[in-house]
């Protein structure tokens, strides 16, 4: 029993550690933070565009709207959240304090009930860190990244009502009205609270300010820009929403055109990854003392750990292969 659990730690610290060495190495240059980093150090280097440089043709001006929101979202996917912002990203109405209240209890349950299934402590400490640390935090970024995805989504139309009220002759404070009774959510949801904080005396581009920060999104923030520029320095407003409303538009269609055509790839994908369990299940059926070897010895651990962190590497390749940033 004392062997079988120095072979566990021994296996757990070198998956550990082999992950951790991947995690520094290797995972920045599949998830395109190297990328990224590199745009972001050629756009600091370039000077900006003066303004008699500006060309005046309307596609010119869509591809300068589009370059800004990309540099937005560069940006805004450099920038460290705190869990609180996090928490309020994702929708949920729940303080920090609640947040590890529910991952402490997910600890004692994953871990208690790993426990009293094998009894064993190593694993069911494990089960206790994943149920109160893993667990948790992808529940928090899954509702966080569905939210803003709904956003995103929503977001053009409410562009439209803004631009057909502005042109209709009605304020700005009453499109956003309208907006915050009758879109969907969550866009209903955070002009609400754009009207709200009107309510309570700050100005039209002040509240509009906060909806970037609480949905981070190149949408919403240049939103917020195309709004306080209007405010400071005037302008046809509903010209220039109809120029940032193009361009949200053709995003969106060119973001579902990617999922179309990726989405074979991400079939494969989901076959190549889900083969090995099936495999393995198959033949744990039909001949379960030949496949036992595998969690009954030491060696077989140990090569249950290696393709475990093989397979985390190819899973992660193949994610890197067939996500694209539009």
């Amino acid at each position: 029993m004392d062997m079988e659990l120095n072979t566990l730690i021994i296996v757990g610290c070198s998956v550990i550690a082999a992950v951790g060495v991947f995690y520094a190495t290797i995972y920045p240059y599949l998830s395109g933070q190297i990328q990224a980093e590199r745009r972001q150090a050629a756009l600091a280097q370039s000077k900006p565009r003066k303004l008699a440089e500006r060309s005046s043709d309307p596609a010119a001006r869509r591809k300068q709207v589009a370059d800004s929101l990309r540099e937005l979202e560069n940006k805004q996917k450099s920038k460290r959240l705190s869990l609180q912002e996090r928490i309020g990203q994702s929708g949920l109405g729940i303080t920090r304090q609640q947040f590890f209240m529910g991952s402490a209890g997910g600890a004692v349950l994953v871990g208690g009930m790993l426990f009293m299934s094998n009894d064993n402590a190593f694993i069911a400490l494990i089960g206790a860190l994943v149920g109160g640390f893993g667990l948790p935090n992808w529940v928090l970024a899954y509702l966080r990244k569905r939210r803003i995805a709904q956003f995103t989504e929503e977001m053009p139309n409410a562009v439209d009502i803004i631009i057909r009220g502005i042109k209709a002759g009605l304020p700005l404070g009453d499109c956003l009205r309208i907006i915050a009774s009758e879109s969907s959510e969550p866009v209903r949801s955070e002009f609400r609270n754009i009207v709200e904080a009107q309510a309570m005396g700050l100005s039209v581009a002040e509240a509009v300010d906060r909806i970037a920060e609480r949905v981070p999104t190149a949408e919403a923030s240049f939103f917020s820009i195309v709004i306080n520029i209007q405010q400071k320095s005037g302008g046809n407003l509903s010209d220039a929403l109809s120029n940032l409303s193009r361009v949200l538009r053709d995003r969106k269609k060119m973001r579902a055109k990617v999922k179309a055509m990726s989405s074979e790839a991400k079939a494969s994908a989901s076959i190549i990854a889900a083969l090995p369990f099936a495999v393995g299940g198959m033949v744990y059926i039909t001949s379960p003392k030949y496949i036992e070897l595998l969690w009954t010895t030491s060696t077989g651990k140990m090569v249950i750990a290696g393709c475990a962190i093989w397979m985390a590497i190819g899973v992660m390749a193949m994610k890197k292969m067939i996500n694209f940033d539009i």
